[in-house]
């Protein structure tokens, strides 16, 4: 299936027909890559995702494929062309054989509906971890086993469980759990430090919100009264349950946490308008 999503997008500088798109782009060789939320047409924390598009390059030791200022103007001229508002874009940098490419599109989105963030989601245990969590880099063959143990259990995201069976992070979010007014999250240098954790995390410091540390153990995840995750699509959404383990999903704690996120998002379309 062509992950490009519209009519259009860009290889290497030029706007191209999605039929001219090739999945070998994206998942052949070795690619880096950042999705970021678009909102009236803006990105989300634009200057973030940049941020660690660049880290993510410098880790890997690969040459950035195109600057932020070329991006910007590329990501603009994607949006005039196709006039798509609310959708996510994804932008990749290949390394195949010497032959490099980058490629600004968008993908098809799938943001949970208000029931979900209202009544919850499944979450399944799924025993794996990154090779390289701290950068951003494609692994299709662990994203191939992934999606297809969410269809057979009918779940909405996967808890990665390393090999000291602790929760570090979701297939595509970051997970917290709470308990008593405290939320847990694994440590910086074990997950891909997403850019919603960051923010959640910017907002606990600035309301007092304790917050400790530490991988969840499997054996203790009914010790929580709640969990949730973070992350680009999902913003911030509760699991109603991990495996056969039920959780609370009428927390005023973590319904806050998702509207201060939503005012710093807010700020950051702003910041991307004006350029700043």
């Amino acid at each position: 299936m062509n992950e490009c999503f519209g009519k259009k997008f860009i290889l290497n500088g030029d706007l191209v027909p999605c039929e001219q798109f090739d999945n070998s782009y994206v998942y052949d060789g070795d690619s880096i890559y950042e999705v970021i939320r678009m909102v009236r047409g803006n990105p989300v924390f634009f200057h973030d995702h940049m941020e660690r598009l660049v880290s993510s390059a410098r880790i890997q030791r690969r040459k950035l494929l195109a600057d932020i200022p070329m991006l910007r103007k590329e990501i603009i001229a994607l949006v005039k062309n196709e006039r798509r508002k609310e959708i996510n874009l994804k932008i990749v940098f290949n390394y195949n054989r010497g032959s490099d490419n980058y490629l600004v599109y968008f993908i098809e989105p799938i943001y949970p509906s208000e029931e979900q963030y209202k009544k919850g989601v499944k979450g399944i245990l799924f025993y794996a971890e990154r090779k390289d969590p701290v950068s951003k880099v494609i692994n299709h063959k662990l994203r191939s086993s992934i999606y297809h143990k969410l269809i057979l259990e009918g779940g909405y995201e996967a808890l990665l469980v390393n090999e000291d069976n602790c929760i570090t992070e979701g297939s595509r979010s970051n997970i917290f759990f709470l308990k008593d007014d405290i939320l847990t999250t694994a440590p910086d240098e074990t997950v891909l430090n997403g850019i919603t954790r960051k923010y959640i995390l910017d907002i606990c410091r600035d309301n007092k919100i304790k917050v400790k540390f530490g991988c969840v153990p499997v054996n203790s995840i009914g010790d929580y009264e709640a969990a949730f995750m973070t992350g680009t699509s999902p913003m911030v959404l509760q699991f109603y349950c991990i495996g056969d383990i039920y959780f609370n999903v009428r927390m005023p704690l973590i319904e806050n946490l998702r509207k201060l996120y939503l005012i710093k998002a807010e700020e950051s379309i702003k910041r991307f308008v004006s350029n700043k």
